[in-house]
């Protein structure tokens, strides 16, 4: 009986280690457990900040693209509209330069006059009147050089009547081309033509002060070119054109509106044979008085 119950008080004691070791383990593995999720909660919240942070960042973006694209199709579309509208302003003008092109080469300059004469200007030195023309906007004009008496004291009158007092700028004796310039920027002026492409026979208009009759035209036809004038150059265009004193400086302007040149002189007090020197010379010399590229 003694020995059973000493058996009994050996696996109770037994027991209670088992016990023992078994609520010391629960304790290590539940505190490793917790340590596991705390971890995980830890990684699960870093998780949500890193992932809210690119939700934030991926619209940011999304944003940002929307807007860039929008203001690329807004420009696009301008830049297309301003084509457009660029374009049909060229076929418009080519269309309105086809129908004055028309109407000269039916003999008709009306159209092309009613924009030359706006360039065309009276030239008045001392006792001295002549004719010019604006070959720049900002006022540029070009005449004969026997026209200005006096470096000073140069007046031209527009074609509005208005009358601008002219600084010379220089001018070329042998070539009879002098240069002056008037205040402003915003001129009605003439485009000089590529003399080297004249033909004898077509059809030109001059444009100047005969004795004083402000913006006179008249009309005529190219008889020669090449001819030699009083200074020993070939450079000069012989027309049938009326000139008297007072178109000296004035332009000879082909059907299409452009100066094929500088009215100069005629032969005596002969009709018909009158001489203009030809563009290209104008264009070289006007360039070289003003020491600057200016037609």
């Amino acid at each position: 009986m003694e020995e059973h119950i000493h058996r009994l008080k050996k696996h109770r004691n037994i027991l209670y280690v088992v016990v023992f070791f078994l609520l010391v383990l629960q304790t290590v593995s539940f505190l490793s457990l917790s340590s596991q999720l705390s971890r995980l909660e830890g990684s699960l919240e870093l998780a949500k900040t890193n992932l809210n942070t690119s939700i934030q960042e991926s619209r940011k973006y999304t944003i940002d693209l929307v807007e860039s694209t929008n203001a690329q199709l807004g420009q696009e579309l301008q830049d297309l509209s301003k084509e457009v509208s660029s374009s049909i302003t060229k076929q418009q003008e080519s269309f309105e330069k086809e129908i004055s092109l028309l109407k000269s080469s039916k003999g008709d300059f009306s159209e092309i006059i009613e924009d030359a004469v706006k360039g065309v200007v009276s030239v008045g030195s001392g006792k001295s009147i002549g004719s010019g023309f604006i070959v720049d906007e900002s006022g540029i004009i070009v005449t004969n050089a026997h026209v200005i008496s006096s470096p000073e004291n140069n007046k031209v009158a527009l074609f509005n009547g208005k009358i601008i007092s002219a600084k010379l700028l220089g001018l070329d004796s042998k070539k009879d081309i002098a240069v002056l310039d008037i205040e402003g920027d915003d001129y009605n002026y003439l485009e000089l033509a590529d003399s080297d492409e004249i033909q004898v026979g077509e059809k030109v208009i001059a444009i100047g002060n005969p004795y004083g009759l402000s913006f006179t035209v008249t009309e005529g036809i190219v008889s020669a070119v090449n001819r030699i004038g009083p200074n020993g150059l070939a450079d000069y265009i012989q027309t049938d054109v009326s000139l008297n004193p007072g178109n000296s400086g004035g332009p000879l302007i082909n059907k299409r509106g452009k100066v094929l040149g500088v009215n100069n002189f005629k032969v005596g007090s002969a009709e018909s044979l009158g001489f203009a020197l030809e563009s290209n010379t104008v264009r070289e010399t006007v360039n070289a008085i003003a020491n600057k590229t200016i037609i």
